[in-house]
């Protein structure tokens, strides 16, 4: 008994924690919420490439899907995904008001509901011009909503591209601060301020423990 202990606590210990975002294989978006800024982008389930994804079309328009949910960081800090996107925008400067566009994006937000002032967010962007891991400040929201380039016009386009990001580590490094908490997650591909058109895939969403 106590060998077969021995065997077994180890296979439980090697579990990782993890929590998904999406299930889009279950062809629904119950659980998610719509937001617009201008218009409507269209979010839709599909399948592509042998799997079901979340579609997303854009075409001088702008609003998320969001879901609220706490995520506690100390304990799975990494977040994971797939993305895809079939043409580039055309941007010169995304870090500007005019360009502040992307064809796709992941955006987190800690959310402090006693003071909503000191909420803090970031953006992952997809980016035009700007090279991978540059971090700006969006020039709508200012030093409170943060963009950083996971990818950028160089990445090649039409084919899935994986990622993973620690996100308790970005937030300290971009913040200066240790925030534990998210509170909600978006996706956004969004064309309204350059009138351009974007057409972008997401997938296997998720938070790990490592």
């Amino acid at each position: 008994m106590l060998l077969l202990l021995a065997l077994i606590h180890p296979a439980l210990q090697a579990q990782e924690i993890t929590i998904p975002i999406s299930d889009f294989s279950n062809l629904q978006l119950n659980d998610w919420q719509q937001k617009s800024f201008k218009g409507e982008t269209q979010y839709q389930i599909v399948s592509i490439d042998k799997q079901t994804v979340l579609q997303a079309q854009s075409t001088a328009t702008a609003s998320s899907l969001y879901k609220e949910m706490r995520i506690d960081l100390h304990k799975t800090p990494y977040l994971n995904w797939s993305w895809r996107i079939d043409k580039k925008l055309v941007i010169n400067n995304e870090q500007s008001k005019q360009g502040d566009d992307f064809a796709a994006r992941i955006y987190l937000i800690s959310e402090n509901k006693w003071f909503f002032w000191k909420s803090k967010a970031i953006n992952y962007v997809w980016a035009n011009s700007s090279p991978k891991n540059t971090i700006w400040p969006n020039p709508f929201a200012g030093k409170n909503v943060m963009m950083l380039a996971v990818r950028s016009g160089d990445d090649a386009i039409q084919q899935w591209h994986t990622e993973k990001r620690n996100v308790l580590e970005d937030l300290n490094k971009i913040f200066g601060e240790d925030i534990r908490y998210i509170d909600a997650i978006a996706i956004m591909s969004d064309t309204d301020n350059s009138s351009g058109s974007a057409h972008s895939y997401y997938a296997n969403l998720y938070f790990s423990e490592q």
